[in-house]
C-alpha cells in the first residue's frame, strides 16, 4: 500500500511538473507584480491548506510581504495587492465567495486546487490563473473498491514552493 501511495503522489506531483509549467510560471509573475509595487500578497486558505499559511509565513525561508487573508480582510485589499487561494475542491463554498469578491475588485489572483466534475468549477473560472492539483479522488483503491488517500496539503506545497521559487527568481533579475 505505501509503494502504491507513494507511486500515485510522484505521478501526481509530475503532471503538476508537465501540465502546469506555464501556469506556475504565470502565477509567479502574476505575483510577482504586487512586490515590485506597492503591493502585498495575501494567502487564502482553508481547513488543512493551512498548511501553507504556516509555511509561507514561519518556514526555514518565509515568502516576503506576505500575509494571511481572511473574509474581514477583503475590503482592505488594493489594486496593487495579490491573492494566492488554495483549496481542496473548486466548489468549496467560503473559497467560491473569496474568490467572487476578489473577482469583483478587480483584485488578481492564483487559485490552486483540485478540480471536481466537469462542468461547473466557479473558482477555476473566477481564476486569473488556475493550477489544479489533481487529487480529485483518493491515491490509493481499497478492498471495497473505494480510494483513500487525498494527500492535497502535500500537493498544495509542491505548488507553493515551486511558485515561490519562480518568483524568487523573477525578482532577481
Amino acid at each position: 500500500m505505501l509503494k502504491i501511495f507513494t507511486t500515485q503522489l510522484i505521478g501526481r506531483l509530475k503532471k503538476i511538473e508537465s501540465e502546469q509549467e506555464y501556469a506556475l510560471e504565470d502565477g509567479a509573475r502574476l505575483l510577482a507584480q504586487a512586490l515590485v509595487g506597492d503591493g502585498d500578497i495575501y494567502i487564502y486558505a482553508e481547513q488543512e491548506m493551512a498548511g501553507i499559511l504556516s509555511e509561507s509565513m514561519n518556514g526555514q525561508e518565509p515568502l516576503h510581504n506576505v500575509k494571511k487573508l481572511t473574509v474581514d480582510l477583503l475590503p482592505t485589499l488594493t489594486s496593487a495587492d495579490r491573492v494566492f487561494i488554495f483549496s481542496r475542491f473548486t466548489n468549496e463554498e467560503t473559497v467560491v465567495t473569496v474568490a467572487n469578491t476578489l473577482y469583483e475588485m478587480h483584485i488578481p489572483f492564483v487559485a490552486v486546487s483540485s478540480i471536481i466534475g466537469k462542468d461547473d468549477n466557479p473558482l477555476e473560472e473566477l481564476a486569473d490563473i488556475f493550477i489544479p492539483l489533481y487529487m480529485d479522488k483518493g491515491l490509493v483503491p481499497t478492498d471495497t473498491g473505494d480510494r483513500t488517500g487525498f494527500p492535497h496539503l502535500i500537493a498544495a506545497l509542491y505548488v507553493y514552493h515551486n511558485v515561490k521559487l519562480l518568483l524568487e527568481e523573477m525578482l532577481e533579475e
